[in-house]
């Protein structure tokens, strides 16, 4: 590699990270304003470690409030949902940074690690997606955790129901008696409604977030039950013997569909594992595979046999039910 690329290169993460530095400074600075009267207020009430804590965390409050609103075109409707679902505490643009450092670094230690370019931009673009693969798959996890407890909650809601609590109050036992992630998803709804949402449409962004289509049903029913009236013990009965029956049925899918999804997962993923160990065995070999040419259509070609084989058998092992 040329000297004067890794000048570059240098001199590019050198000026990156002054503009960090400078940019957490300024911030600080301007986090650090607090009155002779609020210190002394936060003194008097607290014992002298926790008013420290509460300090710090004051600060790292205010530093994290400004840096999103410095930050703020950054901002995705869609982003924000998801790391809504995943419950990560965290926001769209702290995300977006955090996904930023990771990839430079990603850069920078293929570069260093190779002396090739080439080798940085594949190490970076893996770290550019390993978070969202990360995010994606907390969410589903998250997703599939809380399909497995619905049909305990709405048990446990029904008998709140059958002993004279009204369903906020149901909603209540539920986060006191279940386990995340349910628990953590149901307190979310309470904190809505506590802040003036009405509690169907609470219930709708929980299915929002959920995208489950039990829980849909679920909300559907206590829509109309709001809107017409009845028996909402009787209602709640019949909606968790239909979501039981659909839940076994689901199981008993999965479980015939495992060796094909999976193998789908190996076929999919070997050809990328064997093409880095040829990188890492012999670059100069795989290298000509990159080169402007004929031969480019091989790894292209490649790439994309692969993205269909993938979707075709995702396909074929997904049995709505």
């Amino acid at each position: 590699m040329p000297i004067g690329t890794f000048g570059i290169l240098v001199c590019g993460l050198v000026v990156l990270l002054g503009a960090g530095a400078a940019l957490f400074a300024f911030a600080r600075s301007l986090a650090g304003g607090d009155s002779f009267q609020d210190r002394m207020r936060a003194y008097a009430a607290l014992p002298e470690p926790a008013a420290q804590a509460d300090r710090r965390r004051s600060r790292l409050a205010r530093f994290r409030l400004r840096l999103n609103l410095m930050l703020s075109m950054l901002n995705s409707e869609q982003l924000g949902l998801q790391l809504m679902q995943a419950n990560w505490r965290m926001t769209v643009s702290e995300f977006v940074l955090l996904r930023m450092a990771v990839t430079m670094a990603a850069l920078l230690l293929g570069f260093l690690s190779t002396r090739s370019m080439l080798s940085g931009v594949g190490l970076a673009l893996i770290a550019y997606l390993v978070p969202g693969i990360v995010l994606r798959r907390r969410i589903s996890r998250r997703q599939i955790g809380f399909e497995k407890q619905l049909v305990d909650v709405l048990v446990l809601i029904n008998g709140a129901v059958r002993a004279g609590f009204s369903l906020l109050q149901s909603i209540e036992v539920v986060v006191k008696e279940m386990k995340p992630p349910v628990s953590e998803e149901f307190r979310r709804v309470l904190r809505e409604t506590g802040l003036g949402v009405s509690l169907p449409e609470a219930l709708r962004n929980l299915g929002a977030r959920m995208e489950n289509g039990d829980l849909n049903l679920v909300v559907t029913a206590i829509e109309i039950q709001y809107q017409a009236g009845g028996n909402l013990a009787t209602m709640l009965s019949a909606v968790t013997e239909t979501i039981r029956e659909r839940v076994r049925l689901f199981g008993e899918v999965r479980v015939l569909t495992t060796q094909q999804r999976y193998t789908g997962y190996l076929l999919s993923v070997l050809p990328f594992f064997i093409g880095a160990m040829m990188f890492i065995l012999n670059p100069e070999y795989m290298r000509r595979l990159f080169e402007p040419g004929p031969l480019l259509c091989i790894p292209i070609g490649a790439l994309v046999g692969i993205l269909l084989g993938h979707i075709v058998i995702r396909r074929i092992a997904r049995i709505e039910v």
